[in-house]
């Protein structure tokens, strides 16, 4: 059986310091296990790593393409406790350089939901969803 979780993210950076320096902007805070080669961030669920593209695909035994662009087909996504919470991380979100998709709206399952990208076009979604349950680190547990 595997175990059904999901433990570590990783972001391959086409330009590391950059990224890792929006990151930074948004508040989060790396971990020890960060070096000048990959940054490491704990968030409520898993960890969050940025490792250089290049060494990412030689580390999965990958031909590396042409350098990404447009949409990937994947989202990452931060849940609230509370609507107004959306606008509120998009304006962080904003100053720190992230590029707005979708300003805050009410979606129609009756949540708040946005969407950002970060400096190399990876995409975030902030929802609040009425239903939601977090456990004490913050990590959504049932929505």
């Amino acid at each position: 059986m595997v175990p059904q979780r999901v433990s570590l993210l990783t972001l391959g950076a086409l330009r590391l310091p950059e990224l890792r320096k929006f990151y930074q902007l948004l508040g989060w805070e790396e971990t020890e296990a960060s070096s000048d080669e990959y940054a490491v961030f704990k968030t409520a669920g898993v960890f969050l790593t940025l490792f250089p593209l290049e060494e990412l695909a030689k580390d999965a035994g990958v031909e590396l393409q042409s350098p990404i662009e447009g949409f990937r087909g994947v989202t990452f996504a931060i849940n609230v406790n509370a609507a107004e919470e959306v606008d509120s991380v998009m304006e962080k979100v904003r100053m720190a350089g992230g590029i707005i998709l979708r300003e805050p709206s009410d979606a129609f399952w009756g949540g708040r939901t946005s969407y950002f990208a970060d400096p190399e076009k990876n995409l975030w979604e902030v929802a609040w969803n009425p239903s939601s349950v977090f456990d004490e680190r913050g990590a959504m547990i049932d929505f």
